[in-house]
């Protein structure tokens, strides 16, 4: 009894998209060389930001139980970078005192030249805050210490860009504690910076 057989040649679409996944693969795995290779030549570092310096404006509180403030803060943000510019964006931290948030710094997208730094000023004012007893207490006894207390935390995405070899993105962030003389306003300066501490 003779054997059936049945021949079935390729799709011409299934070679097409053969063809087409195959082409996209190479683009892939070359644009991955280089800019792996730009990457070892550049050799960027991550980008910065710190606190440069800070001011207790005002600071009045009341036997009601409110407080206000206004706090100058001064953020760095710093590109050692010597063969590319860096792009920060998404720039927001807040200011808490004894676990509220009390004030939100906020900054548009701004970039920073090759091994230059750029200073940023926030003028952060708060609208009258209502203290529970607990932070009655807590700001009664700042005042008799003259140390009071503030924690910054945030951060922002800084990323960097040499011509056709694409982008880097970095997480810049800062979680830390700004003190404050209330006699004199003056700010008892500590290191904080998104710097990786060895």
């Amino acid at each position: 009894m003779p054997r059936l057989t049945s021949r079935h040649g390729t799709s011409p679409f299934i070679w097409c998209a053969a063809i087409i996944c195959a082409i996209i693969s190479i683009v892939v795995i070359f644009g991955g060389i280089v800019v792996f290779v730009g990457y070892m030549v550049i050799h960027p570092r991550v980008p910065i930001i710190s606190v440069d310096g800070a001011h207790l404006d005002l600071l009045k509180y009341d036997i009601v139980g409110v407080m206000q403030t206004q706090l100058t803060i001064v953020i760095r943000a710093e590109n050692d970078n010597a063969k590319a510019h860096a792009l920060f964006d998404k720039t927001e931290f807040k200011l808490i005192y004894e676990g509220k948030t009390i004030a939100y710094l906020r900054q548009d997208e701004f970039e920073v030249d090759k091994e230059r730094s750029v200073l940023s000023n926030y003028l952060v004012q708060s609208y009258p805050i209502p203290l529970n007893p607990t932070m009655m207490e807590a700001i009664d006894f700042a005042v008799k210490q003259d140390v009071i207390t503030f924690q910054l935390k945030g951060g922002s995405k800084a990323r960097w860009r040499v011509g056709p070899l694409g982008s880097v993105r970095f997480e810049c962030n800062l979680s830390c504690e700004l003190r404050f003389r209330p006699s004199d306003h003056s700010y008892i300066s500590s290191p904080c910076t998104s710097a990786h501490k060895n």
